[in-house]
């Protein structure tokens, strides 16, 4: 497995401090810069890649080093640079090499490395030629390579605690698909993925590929058993032509913690003091007493909250969409996921807000009708789904299946019901009538679907949803 190497410090590393880092090789490697200068990358006289050095990250963000590298990681005070280091697999030095890169970084400027065991300040020697896996060019020729190319796939091999949504692995995600490719990435079986990281690979052509614990791979998804063939991953059938479940991949029983999960969306007008963020602000200050801790394009989530800030770099973007990320207080475990859009008519943002609770922890679900009101009386809410699920607390994906979602509430904004018609979407075939929030002649409708614990919720919003569409 590939070996990352996280440099943590209080300081910024300098030009100094790098260069130290770099000569942890020696005289005889190369020094080539990529992706526009976000990535400095080591190589060997005849041209392998070494080790792939990431732009430091300033990360303000509270929690976010033991968030993505364990509980008991070690982290200066925010604010703190992450500077990480990517060994490749190509050859069997690289890994200590980027220990030695980090290590330096460290000794000259404080601050600690994670892994602590792979913290070194020695001098590492390579061997002249491969050792490992070959190594594989860059795709494209601008990115750091990849453990395994083939002309369907890319294939990164990881091995840390959390694999998250970096800067890095974006950029590899959006190469990939640029040239036809998906992305395939290997863990073993214990680790986990962020939630961002999840919702990237969710669907084909990506995969999240585990190392079976009795050999062989399966889908840390959904479970498929997973062969090799002609160059890229692909579900092993079984005798009958069928595919075949990996082993342990469905517990005997859900976990008992429990994820809320709040998606909306919101569309705008055209307005030059439009503020984005400020729904999922609102959905963040009624379900935890709190604004988000952070934002940011990619994981460590590293800058502090600001809708202003958040407004200006999807301003910057348009037309294209942004894909942007946030994160919560360590306390109460909450991540986010927010797309800006261009419409016809104006922006549309849409949010995904994730909570996790322990099992002596009650979601808030009294909550939900203050905040369905709170949405309705700002601009632009077009819906609102609630859904809860058992599922971990500390809201990363295990390789194993964890409880399915199941609706609790849904929320019609106001121009929604006016486009349906009140007198039709107040009246669904459900036991339950909707409340009207907002003014009576043209209110919001929060319709409730259950308590989080019955599965036929789903035959519920669909009855629900055939109802609206047919006005």
């Amino acid at each position: 497995m590939t070996k990352d190497v996280i440099a943590l410090t209080p300081a910024m590393p300098d030009a100094m401090a790098l260069l130290a880092g770099l000569h942890a090789g020696g005289p005889d490697l190369s020094v080539h810069s990529l992706s526009d200068g976000a990535v400095v990358q080591l190589r060997t006289p005849d041209g392998r890649p070494l080790v792939s050095v990431e732009a430091p990250v300033l990360v303000h963000t509270h929690g976010e080093a033991q968030r993505l590298l364990g509980s008991q990681a070690a982290a200066p005070d925010v604010p703190f640079w992450w500077t990480e280091a990517r060994a490749s697999t190509a050859v069997a030095e690289a890994a200590d090499l980027a220990g030695s890169f980090c290590g330096r970084l460290t000794l000259l400027l404080g601050g600690t490395t994670w892994p602590p065991e792979a913290a070194t300040v020695r001098v590492v020697h390579t061997a002249d030629g491969p050792t490992g896996e070959e190594a594989v060019p860059a795709l494209d020729g601008d990115l750091p390579a990849v453990d395994i190319l083939s002309d369907s796939t890319a294939v990164v091999l990881a091995d840390r605690p959390v694999v998250a949504l970096t800067a890095w692995l974006s950029e590899v995600l959006r190469v990939s698909a640029d040239s036809g490719r998906a992305l395939h990435i290997v863990t073993p079986p214990h680790a986990r993925l962020s939630l961002p990281l999840h919702t990237a690979l969710t669907g084909p052509p990506n995969r999240w590929v585990v190392q079976a614990p009795e050999g062989g791979y399966f889908d840390g998804l959904s479970g498929a058993v997973l062969h090799w063939r002609e160059g890229t991953f692909t579900p092993a059938p079984g005798d009958d032509g069928e595919t075949i479940a990996a082993e342990g991949f469905a517990l005997p029983e859900p976990p008992a913690e429990q994820q809320l999960t709040v998606s909306l969306r919101t569309l705008h007008a055209p307005d030059a003091d439009l503020l984005l963020g400020r729904s999922l602000e609102t959905a963040w200050h009624h379900l935890t007493g709190a604004a988000p801790a952070g934002w940011g394009t990619a994981e460590p989530v590293n800058l502090p909250w600001s809708p202003r800030q958040l407004t200006a770099l999807a301003r910057d973007r348009a037309p294209a969409p942004s894909h942007l990320l946030a994160v919560g207080h360590p306390e109460r475990p909450a991540i986010a996921s927010l797309r800006v859009t261009r419409t016809k008519t104006g922006v549309a943002e849409e949010a995904s807000l994730t909570l996790g609770y322990a099992n002596d922890e009650h979601p808030p679900l009294d909550a939900l009708k203050a905040l369905a009101e709170a949405l309705a009386a700002g601009p632009g809410l077009s819906a609102m789904l609630v859904t809860l699920r058992r599922a971990r607390r500390d809201l990363t994906v295990p390789a194993h299946l964890e409880g399915a979602p199941i609706p609790v509430a849904f929320t019609l904004g106001a121009a929604d019901v006016r486009a349906v018609g009140l007198d039709h979407a107040r009246r669904p075939p459900l036991p339950q009538r909707p409340e009207a929030l907002g003014p009576a002649t043209s209110p919001a409708l929060h319709y409730r679907l259950g308590d989080g614990t019955d599965p036929d919720a789903w035959n519920t919003l669909q009855t629900l949803t055939r109802h609206l569409k047919s006005a």
